[in-house]
Formats: C-alpha cells, structure tokens, sequence
C-alpha cells in the first residue's frame, strides 16, 4: 500500500469524490426527462418510473458485494472497471432504440453505482486518521447531499437546449475525463486479502431484492403472489444472514453488529436517511396538492433546504471538531425533530414560506446527522472491517429509506381517501415522520459519551 503525500491524497480523494458525485446525479437526473421518454417509447408512467426503481434494486443488491472486491482487487482496476462499466451503460442509453434496452443501460450504471458508494466511503476512511475522518466524511455527505438536488437541475438545464440523450452525453464527457485522470492518479491504497467468492451468498442476495420489489409493489395493492414473493424474499435473505455469521470468509462480515456502537450508528444513519427521502417526496405533494402551486414553483421552494443540506454538510466537520460527535448528533436529532413537528402544527394554515423553513430544518438536520453517525459507527470497527460496516451501513440506509417512504406514503394514501392527497392524510404522515424523529432523538442520547473517541 503505497504511502501517499498530503498533495497525492487530497487530489485522489476529490478524485473519488467527483466520480462519486457524477454517478449520484445520474440517480437522481432521470425524472425531469420522464415525460420526455414516455413519449419517445410510448410507455407510461409506471414503466418509466422504472429507470430509476430498477436503478436502486440492482443497486442495493450490489453493495454487500462491494467488500470482496475491494479485498479481491487492485483498488484503481476497480475503480477503472467500474467507470468503464457505467460507460458502457450510458452509451447503450444514448443509442437505445427502444425502451428495453434504455433499461438495460440504467441497469450497468446501477452495478456501478451500487459497488462504488460503499467502496469509496470505505478507502477515505481507511486511508484517513481517526481524528481526521470527520472533516472526510463531511465531504463525502456534501457530494452525496447535494447530488440529489443537482440532478434534476443538471438535467433540465441540458434538456432547455438539446434532446433527452445530450443528459447520458452529458454524463459520459464527464466519466471520461475522470478515467483518464484516474489512469494517472488512482493508486493501489487497499491492501489485498485474497478470498474465495461465495456464489451461494450472492445468489441468496437476490431474496433482498425480491423483498424490495414486493413492499414497492405492495403499494398499489395486496396480491397473494407478492405475498409468497416477500415471504421467499425474507426467507432467501434470513439465509444470507445466516450464511455470513458461519462461513469463514463471508461476503459482507456481519460479526460488525456486535459492536453496539455500530449497530447504534447504522439505526442513526439510516433513521436520517428515511427523514431526508421521506421530506423530499412528501413537500413537493404538500406544494402541489395542497397548495395548488405548478410544479415549477413546488422544485424551486425545495431549493432552499438542498442548499442548506449541502452548506452544512461540509461545517459539520468543524461543529464535530468542536462539540464531539454526539453532541453533533444530538444538534441534527433535535433539528430533525422539530422539523417535522414544525411542519406538524402549521400544515393546516397553508403557508408556503413556513413550510420551506422547517423542511429546510429536517434537511439541515442530517447535515449533522448522517455522515456523523457513519463516522461514529466506524470509528467502533477495527480497519480492516471497515469496508464490510460501510458496505453493511450503505445497503441498510438504502433499504430504510425504501421502506420509509413505503410507511409514510401508506399512512398518506390510507387517510386521505377517498380524496387522493388531503390535509388530514398529509397532517397524519407528518405526524407518523415527528414520532419517527422524536424515537431517532432518543437513541442519540443514549450514546455514552467518551472523551477519549471525541464523542
């Protein structure tokens, strides 16, 4: 393992950092040319939609495995293969004559996206000291953070002035001046640790996905089928689970679960993740819906509380270095729970500037929240588990947010029927997300603080 300079470090890590935040946009980018596509394929809106929930299965299901090929592989050929192949996603995209083979190219970007997102969170802070992970991570939830905003702006920018393949273009050009750069400037920082790839636990992964795509499909209505896919899904999964705490070389190393300050800081990553997807899905509803406001307005009075997101991201690095990590978490709980109990007492009086204030509140919270949490987490494991708890928390915080917005779009739907979106069905889901918060408050001050691990 090669002993980087300050200079070599800091460019390798932006490095990881833009390749990362490239990919992120390309999640979130596909709904502002959903229209678009619909009426290029002659498809609906259920199919389309599919672009970006195929996107997240094939993507969750590929990070548990992301811990063998850091172990397996040279870092930069993985690095460079996983460009390659979202390279190779996207020009199938660009060229797709149909809509099946659109699918396709979302379907390599998600491989891609899946095995990255783990596997650079776990080379930054395997290759930073302990004291200095913080500030890294910091960086890591701006990228991440302000990625889910950038992407649809990004895009609609592009589609302003040229056609719907100019957005994959778009991202191409920037993936392949991120390959050359990563020739030159990657290097071997994970050491190797060669074992046999177990094909029964990558198969028995598949039940995870098959319990992701029925509690989607659910949604929309019980059927005996996705029943008996759900029950073999948590049947399949409850097996992987099984097969990780008894082989010797384990795909994902869940022993990282017996360290209860890990366990605590995945519940509290994850718990912040549900409150950041939960509050972008239910505001737009709330602005459109109840508001009566188009949807223009509804993306540019969410503006405000991305870009507090992404600003506090990178300050919350220095509030840790101050204040420690759970007095930092405990200021991210705390703005998260009033938040939504903010959002909870004034839904009623349809005030649009208020409403913009507090969900600005629930984002700025998991500024010192997510990453904090991930940080706090780690920081319980030994270096060479790392890979295997930030694979382990990545996956969990993805499947958190799906079941999250499952609960929350339920309660929603339940209450406000017959009427689709009412405020009594937004009152009771705003309601259901403050207990939520109120339960995610609670475990931070269970943390036990230390001076001796900064927490």
């Amino acid at each position: 393992m090669p002993n980087l300079s300050n200079k070599h470090k800091k460019f390798f890590i932006n490095l990881l950092l833009a390749t990362s935040f490239t990919f992120s946009i390309s999640q979130s980018a596909m709904t502002t040319i959903y229209p678009t596509l619909m009426q290029r394929f002659s498809v609906p809106i259920a199919s389309v939609q599919w672009l970006t929930t195929g996107f997240m299965l094939i993507m969750v299901l590929m990070m548990p495995l992301s811990p063998w090929f850091l172990k397996n592989l040279p870092f930069k050929n993985f690095l460079l293969a996983l460009q390659l192949i979202f390279m190779v996603g996207t020009l199938i995209a660009i060229y797709a004559p149909n809509f099946d083979l659109l699918m396709v190219g979302r379907l390599l970007e998600g491989i891609s996206v899946g095995l990255l997102f783990p596997s650079f969170q776990s080379v930054i802070l395997s290759i930073t000291p302990s004291e200095n992970r913080a500030a890294q991570m910091g960086a890591v939830g701006l990228v991440m953070g302000s990625a889910l905003a950038v992407g649809p702006i990004v895009s609609g920018v592009i589609l302003q002035a040229f056609n719907w393949q100019s957005v994959f273009a778009f991202f191409l050009l920037v993936l392949l001046v991120l390959f050359l750069l990563s020739l030159k400037y990657i290097s071997n920082v994970m050491p190797k640790e060669p074992y046999h790839f177990d094909w029964i636990s990558s198969l028995s992964l598949v039940g995870l996905l098959m319990v992701l795509y029925a509690l989607q499909t659910l949604s929309s209505g019980i059927r005996v089928w996705l029943l008996i896919l759900l029950i073999a899904g948590l049947l399949l999964t409850a097996y992987f689970v099984y097969r990780q705490l008894t082989v010797k070389n384990p795909l994902l190393d869940l022993h990282v679960l017996a360290k209860s300050a890990f366990r605590l800081g995945m519940f509290l990553t994850a718990g912040s993740y549900i409150g950041l997807i939960v509050t972008t899905v239910l505001m737009p509803l709330y602005f459109q819906r109840i508001l009566n406001l188009n949807s223009l307005w509804s993306g540019l009075l969410m503006v405000p509380a991305a870009l507090s997101l992404s600003i506090l991201n990178r300050r919350s690095a220095k509030v840790m270095a101050q204040f420690g990590l759970k007095r930092t978490m405990l200021i991210g709980a705390s703005m998260i729970f009033i938040g939504f109990a903010g959002l909870s007492l004034i839904v009623e009086l349809k005030n649009w500037l208020f409403a913009v204030i507090f969900a600005a509140l629930v984002e700025s919270g998991n500024a010192f929240m997510m990453m904090p949490a991930v940080t706090y987490a780690n920081n319980a494991l030994d270096d060479d588990l790392i890979p295997h708890g930030t694979a382990l928390i990545t996956t969990v915080r993805q499947v958190a947010g799906v079941i999250g917005v499952l609960i929350v779009s339920q309660v929603l739907s339940v209450v406000s029927r017959p009427r689709q979106v009412s405020m009594i069905g937004m009152l009771a889901a705003l309601i259901v997300c403050s207990v939520f918060a109120a339960i995610l408050l609670y475990l931070v001050l269970r943390i036990k603080r230390q001076k001796t691990t900064n927490v």
